[in-house]
């Protein structure tokens, strides 16, 4: 018998979702593997007191499966992109990244239809200093609260009253059925998404021959093309988890349309550019330069001098 596909997954609904999504494709593809799910809690679903910059960031909910795969307790771990950081731990691969879905952020209210009928002082819940960042400068009124927790519990604290409105991203919600709690898509123009917001990435071994064929058969040459352009841009640009970093990128014909924010936590300082081009990593890193130079580098030197200050987890 073929030995089992193991699949190293977080235990939330909505990464459980993911890696099920993954298991149905790869049972389609190759019906005489067996494959099977290792849910597993990682460190940042534990921590759930403080804000997740301040705990090392969006890295925190992948470690753990990148260690289970080292050490031979799993083959393939099943991520949401915009949760992986730019540069994998040696020996990794991404052999796969399935097509996009929705990559806008999501307004939800149970009282208010849009950003822009919140009234003055209005409190808004948010994990992200990308969507803090760009809200602020929309509405500087506007009281920013932390958010943290699953999907389901998120929209708890929403409808128990803690918030006025929360941001949450459209993929999600709508991989769970709660589309219809969704009162607006928010324009890119408004919130630019995190890095690979919207698409589902397969990380491997890169010396796993078997995991990397049996993977590679789901990965999307669109997705993975825009994925590289924004991966490119933010690891140009050496953001640490306290930086507010958006990066966007489409794919016509041949052509990769990369757009970029880099800003500051209160939303009074950002840089916004587009770049075009054939090769995604160049556009990546042009984009980058692109900011970097019209003043991002200053700012991007003061935001890691702040955390290193704090001692914060970079």
């Amino acid at each position: 018998m073929n030995d089992p596909l193991r699949i190293a997954t977080r235990e939330s609904r909505l990464a459980l979702w993911q890696a099920e999504h993954v298991a149905a494709l790869l049972r389609e593809r190759h019906p005489e593997v067996p494959v099977v799910l290792v849910p597993m809690t990682t460190q940042g679903d534990r921590v759930l007191d403080r804000p997740l910059a301040q705990v090392g960031g969006k890295g925190l909910f992948i470690k753990e499966l990148e260690l289970a795969i080292a050490e031979d307790r799993a083959d393939i771990a099943v991520h949401s992109m915009k949760d992986v950081p730019s540069e994998l731990p040696p020996g990794m691969t991404l052999s796969a990244m399935l097509a996009r879905a929705d990559a806008r952020d999501a307004f939800v209210s149970q009282r208010f239809a849009d950003c822009a009928s919140l009234p003055h002082g209005a409190r808004v819940g948010t994990s992200s200093l990308r969507r803090q960042c760009q809200l602020k400068a929309l509405r500087p009124d506007l009281e920013i609260l932390p958010l943290r927790g699953n999907v389901d519990t998120r929209l708890r604290k929403l409808d128990e009253g803690h918030y006025d409105a929360i941001i949450l991203a459209a993929a999600g919600l709508t991989r769970l059925g709660y589309t219809q709690r969704i009162r607006q898509y928010i324009d890119f123009e408004h919130s630019l998404p995190a890095v690979g917001q919207g698409i589902v990435g397969i990380e491997c071994r890169i010396d796993d021959e078997r995991s990397v064929r049996l993977t590679g058969v789901l990965d999307d040459p669109v997705s993975r093309r825009c994925c590289e352009a924004e991966r490119a841009f933010a690891l140009r640009l050496q953001g640490s988890c306290q930086s507010p970093i958006a990066g966007y990128a489409e794919l016509q014909g041949n052509t990769v349309t990369l757009r970029g924010v880099v800003g500051s936590e209160d939303g009074r300082t950002i840089y916004r550019g587009s770049r075009k081009g054939t090769s995604p990593q160049a556009v990546g890193v042009e984009l980058a330069d692109q900011l970097l130079g019209a003043g991002a580098d200053a700012l991007l030197l003061q935001q890691r001098a702040q955390q290193a200050a704090h001692g914060a987890t970079p």
